[in-house]
């Protein structure tokens, strides 16, 4: 396992990549990706809502790197970008963004190609936020990778995810046929927010928050404090949630 370095790597130009992150670069030009900026910037905020300056940073499933330059940004300590799916593996993304917005911010966050499960704590070492931001529903086994996101966390992991099944009060998981969620064959799973916090509790957190995600403005949770209030959403629904877990 190695890091890889971006510094002389020849670069694409902006407009022959396929971006799925949104940047404003640093002579005030915009990169338009499949996500919206103004999104982008409003998640990053409840993300890094507890303060992210002096802290490390661990981005897995990083894909272009804008929460990675983002945590570098707002004053992380060290920031490690982590992906392979996208960088190496199956998707139609590549890491040919990151590398170009590396470059153009004159970044120091670290990079590595390397697959979720491969993750090791005892090379890599234990990080002080870890973000898993769109990967979950994506991966066949999401205990499992639930549970190595989490071994890499010394103190806060923070999800972001689809969630389904908000009027079951017990921990369940719905499955997707192929295709059948957002017209991709990639995503499998939608837990429901009890399932993510039953799976994070037995993972060592003792305090688990579901926020709904700006992307989710007829989010459940968004009509009172409570989670009593998912028994009101529609049996089918799906939602983009954030999870803040603590140790």
């Amino acid at each position: 396992m190695s890091f890889v370095s971006v510094d002389n790597l020849p670069l694409r130009r902006a407009a022959d990549i396929n971006w799925f992150h949104s940047f404003e670069l640093p002579d005030g030009s915009f990169i338009e990706g499949i996500k919206p900026l103004d999104i982008q910037r409003a998640e990053a905020d409840i993300y890094f809502s507890s303060g992210v300056e002096g802290k490390t940073v661990l981005d897995i499933g990083a894909w272009d790197g804008f929460f990675s330059f983002e945590a570098e940004r707002r004053g992380a300590k060290r920031v490690l970008a982590t992906d392979h799916f996208c960088w190496s593996g199956l998707g139609w993304g590549t890491r040919d963004g990151f590398d170009f917005m590396h470059d153009r911010l004159a970044s120091r966050v670290d990079s590595l190609d390397v697959d979720l499960l491969d993750l090791d704590p005892t090379v890599l070492g234990r990080f002080d936020i870890v973000l898993f931001l769109g990967v979950l529903y994506h991966v066949k086994d999401p205990y499992s990778c639930l549970e190595a996101a989490a071994r890499m966390s010394s103190d806060h992991l923070v999800i972001e995810t689809v969630t389904a099944l908000a009027q079951e009060p017990l921990p369940a998981m719905r499955l997707y046929r192929p295709g059948e969620l957002g017209n991709d064959p990639t995503n499998f799973w939608a837990p429901n927010i009890p399932a993510i916090e039953v799976m994070l509790k037995s993972f060592g957190f003792s305090k688990v928050e579901a926020l709904p995600s700006p992307v989710s403005p007829e989010h459940p949770l968004k009509r009172t404090l409570g989670l009593n209030s998912l028994k009101r959403s529609r049996p089918s629904a799906e939602h983009r949630t954030i999870i803040h877990a603590r140790r």
